[in-house]
């Protein structure tokens, strides 16, 4: 009789991938690196355990979004005391913090929790095009589409 295979720590092999966002759009990249972090590209995939790899995204400055979202889209925060709700639009969030709106993006679309949160944290974003993580050996992944 078989059994189903469930991952755990001792059996899991993490890889290293460098994702280019240049010209990318933000929700299709976002999608596609969540998926990646949380494993759902391998066999293995466990839903309650951390079985993705880890993911470092350059230049996240010439990120894309399409439409009026430049402009139209809002971003919000609030310090929790009264009137302390601060706004700012997706230009001046890929002008001054690109790598923030992609863990935003990315971290959305990753589960609630202790769970989701340790996924989050194998996710390494750079506005530039370099990165400190060569002694890695990161592959670059190639994004579907």
């Amino acid at each position: 009789m078989r059994t189903t295979f469930m991952a755990n720590a001792s059996n899991i092999e993490r890889k290293w991938y460098v994702v280019d966002a240049s010209g990318q759009t933000l929700g299709r990249l976002a999608s596609e690196v969540a998926s990646i972090l949380r494993g759902k590209h391998k066999p293995t995939f466990t839903p309650h355990v951390d079985t993705g790899d880890h993911v470092i995204i350059i230049n996240a400055e010439k990120i894309e979004l399409t439409g009026k979202k430049l402009t139209d889209k809002i971003y919000y925060r609030h310090s929790n005391f009264p009137g302390g709700l601060k706004t700012r639009t997706a230009n001046e969030m890929r002008t001054n913090y690109p790598e923030k709106m992609l863990e935003l993006a990315i971290k959305g679309m990753l589960p609630k929790g202790s769970l989701g949160r340790q996924i989050g944290k194998k996710l390494h974003v750079y506005a530039g095009g370099e990165h400190q993580h060569q002694a890695q050996q990161p592959e670059v992944y190639e994004l579907r589409g």
